[in-house]
């Protein structure tokens, strides 16, 4: 064991080099001082770990590095955990006689794999054992559980997703609107590669286009047996990938419950719990028809969008790219991290997002390039929307043009995620 903590904790002889900064890590920071269980939660590989070892990096410059713990519970070694939550007590003590300090700060990886976690985590925290503990998950369920309940009121929550437009430009040094301006070519470019290969962070290092697939497939193909299958224990396997298949190959698709099952040889139950169970892993996230009227928007038809257009792109061979609909995911995936909740609007004409934070709406219109052929469509599809629910704002985000259109916004992809 001394071996795999070693190998896990290289803090303890010098901070981790060469990490890239998220957004949410000065929130996290702030969040220090609470004494509530800090819990990170989303899809796999999506930088949870990262954002430990950036948190970790700030915690030794005022605290003994050896007072930190760090346990990553996907490593195979820790398999007898998973059975058993006691056996995180006799890690700590190996710990503590390997490095002589009382661990102070807890850092646990992937907790979804351990058996009754929740007990360990609440026993600890009631008895004041660390000053602070850290969770991630890969599963939004994690904390909706028969036993989770033990931690009502012990915890605060984080959602963590891939890397986000603006995040990559800090990375490449575009922090300004003259910087922007001043390295256009490069943002659309970062824009080209978004749209067929996401965000995960070690997928936008990687330079190999070649070795970006694999990586997304392997992931695609973990989240999918592991975090979905196995973990909510799905017997009609077959059906499951052909529906995980078919909706992340129609990101933003209309479709009904019902209409799925007929498809696919299976009931409405059974699609509503698969869906349900790819959107607990941050595989995807499915939107309503917006509507004053709850029982509307769930009779409705639906839509839903991959949390990264990595997957979406790349699960299945396509004849030619729909850049249409890739860059409608990659809208939808940046509203997402900017922690808008979001709907869809369709009637006589279509809107394709309608999103709300702070009791301000806006209704956004996504299109790839405005032309003569369908500017009429998207605009009547927008002030349609705009008229129905009186929203006063209105946009059409395109991938490189700007405009006015009938007093309506046209603005790029790149304007329009740039700005806080």
């Amino acid at each position: 064991m001394e071996k795999v903590l070693l190998q896990q904790n290289k803090h303890w002889h010098k901070a981790y080099p060469g990490l890239i900064e998220r957004s949410l890590l000065s929130g996290l920071k702030n969040k220090l001082q609470l004494k509530e269980i800090q819990v990170l939660l989303g899809i796999r590989r999506s930088g949870k770990s990262t954002l430990f070892k950036l948190l970790i990096n700030n915690l030794i410059k005022d605290n003994n590095a050896k007072t930190i713990l760090y346990i990553n519970l996907d490593d195979p070694f820790y398999t007898e955990v998973y059975k058993d939550a006691a056996g995180i007590y006799k890690i700590v003590d190996t710990t503590e006689k390997l490095t002589g300090q009382k661990i102070q700060f807890l850092f646990l990886d992937e907790i979804q794999n351990v058996r009754q976690w929740e007990k360990y985590v609440k026993s600890v925290y009631d008895s004041e054992v660390f000053k602070k503990i850290f969770i991630t998950g890969s599963n939004s369920s994690l904390l909706k559980g028969e036993y989770a309940k033990l931690l009502s009121g012990r915890y605060v929550v984080d959602e963590v997703y891939p890397f986000s437009f603006k995040e990559i430009l800090n990375e490449k040094g575009v922090r300004t609107h003259l910087d922007l301006i001043n390295n256009k070519s490069t943002v659309l470019s970062i824009i080209d590669t978004l749209l067929e290969y996401g965000s995960y962070p070690e997928v936008y290092k990687t330079k190999n286009h070649e070795l970006k697939r694999d990586l997304l497939l392997s992931y695609y193909d973990t989240i999918v047996l592991k975090d979905c299958i196995a973990n909510a224990g799905i017997r009609q396997v077959r059906t499951f990938k052909e529906l995980a298949h078919y909706i992340l190959t129609n990101s933003g698709t209309l479709f009904s419950y019902n209409g799925l099952a007929k498809n696919l040889s299976t009931n409405e139950n059974s699609v509503k719990e698969f869906l349900n169970v790819m959107e607990n892993s941050f595989l995807l996230n499915e939107i309503r028809n917006f509507s004053y009227s709850l029982k509307k928007q769930s009779k409705a038809r639906k839509k839903a969008y991959a949390i990264d257009n990595g997957i979406a792109a790349n699960v299945s061979f396509r004849f030619s790219a729909n850049k249409g609909k890739l860059f409608e995911n990659l809208v939808y995936s940046e509203l997402r991290k900017c922690g808008y909740e979001i709907h869809f609007y369709h009637n006589v004409n279509e809107c394709d997002f309608i999103v709300k934070t702070d009791d301000v709406q806006t209704a956004i219109q996504v299109c790839f390039e405005l032309n003569d052929q369908n500017r009429k469509r998207e605009v009547n599809g927008l002030k349609e929307a705009m008229k129905q629910f009186s929203i006063k704002d209105g946009v059409i985000i395109t991938y490189d043009q700007e405009e006015s259109v009938d007093s309506i916004q046209v603005i790029p992809f790149w304007k329009y995620f740039f700005k806080d």
